[in-house]
């Protein structure tokens, strides 16, 4: 099978550092991977090309990338799968992290993010008098977060961090999970209202916009991004409710519950808070632009025909959770 790998190249330390796309043609097996054909590069065609590699086998994580506009591992995908037009295949070194060299990032900003996440259970209370037996299912529910490989393809796509370096990130914020579900973690319910304290702060829990990036990114099926809402949840239930992200979720789903659509002009006053003069002043030059170009919501929301079947919806889920 006939391919041509177009790398995204750079040298920080070379005469031009900016970068450049380079094509390589090349001969491989039908069933070979995109590594498979970086690797083939390097060694027959270019040695100068930079990449890492080590197990080949989706466990180490070393071989992280964008392959066609999105993160992935090399080596689990398949170059056949991922032909575009002209048998083309575009890679590019990992996102939100500065290049070293072609296909190689510097992990630092991967692993301070990390690292700012305690490492080890917390337990509250009195010390147990015998072993603590956690139940097959916790654990069970456990192994999906405890999948991750740390290869960083979430960190690579997330929206947030390309706007906001600030943010923790999906994969520190995954981590962080761990210790939130576990129930050997906080008090007897297992609830540690301290880290969840700190999640709950700026940059952290609420701060992820949704746009499934980590999802689709993550060649392990941790699902960040699940994790990040459900740590939400449990910072909602821990009484965390006086932040700007738990003010937004409950007038949101007040609204749709109320009339079945969004009302968008409550909405922002809500979420900041009514009496919080300077936000909602801040906010001012996007309302006048809004009003400006006929993107004014109305004053009156209206409510759904049919409003009844949605109500009954968060009724449903109501007594599910009680």
């Amino acid at each position: 099978m006939n391919v041509t790998i177009r790398v995204q190249r750079q040298d920080p330390e070379a005469e031009n550092t900016a970068p450049f796309w380079q094509d390589y043609s090349l001969e491989v097996e039908d069933n070979a991977t995109v590594l498979d054909a970086l690797i083939k590069i390097r060694e027959d065609l270019d040695g100068t090309l930079s990449l890492r590699c080590s197990c080949r086998s989706s466990i180490c994580g070393s071989c992280a990338m964008r392959i066609n506009g999105h993160a992935g591992l090399a080596c689990k995908t398949q170059a056949a799968a991922s032909l575009q037009e002209g048998d083309v295949i575009e890679v590019e070194p990992a996102g939100n992290m500065p290049v070293i060299k072609d296909l190689v990032v510097n992990f630092d900003l991967f692993w301070d993010k990390i690292m700012e996440v305690e490492p080890f259970l917390q337990p509250q209370g009195p010390e147990p008098e015998q072993e603590y037996v956690v139940s097959n299912e916790s654990m069970l529910h456990l192994s999906g977060v405890t999948a991750c490989i740390m290869c960083g393809a979430c960190v690579s796509d997330c929206t947030v961090m390309e706007v906001d370096p600030s943010f923790l990130g999906p994969a520190a914020l995954a981590k962080a999970y761990r210790f939130t579900a576990d129930p050997r973690d906080g008090d007897d319910e297992g609830v540690s209202k301290e880290r969840l304290e700190q999640l709950n702060m700026p940059s952290g829990i609420w701060d992820c916009t949704r746009c499934l990036e980590c999802v689709q990114a993550c060649p392990k099926g941790v699902a960040p991004m699940e994790r990040i809402m459900a740590m939400r949840d449990q910072a909602m239930a821990a009484g965390f409710h006086n932040t700007n992200g738990a003010r937004h979720t409950e007038a949101f789903s007040e609204s749709v519950e109320h009339s079945g659509t969004l009302d968008e002009l409550r909405l922002v006053p809500k979420s900041l808070g009514m009496t919080n003069v300077s936000g909602l002043l801040g906010y001012a030059p996007v309302a006048l632009q809004a009003l400006t170009h006929g993107k004014m919501p109305p004053i009156m929301h209206k409510k759904i025909e049919g409003i009844e079947h949605v109500r009954r919806i968060f009724e449903e889920v109501d007594e599910t959770e009680r």
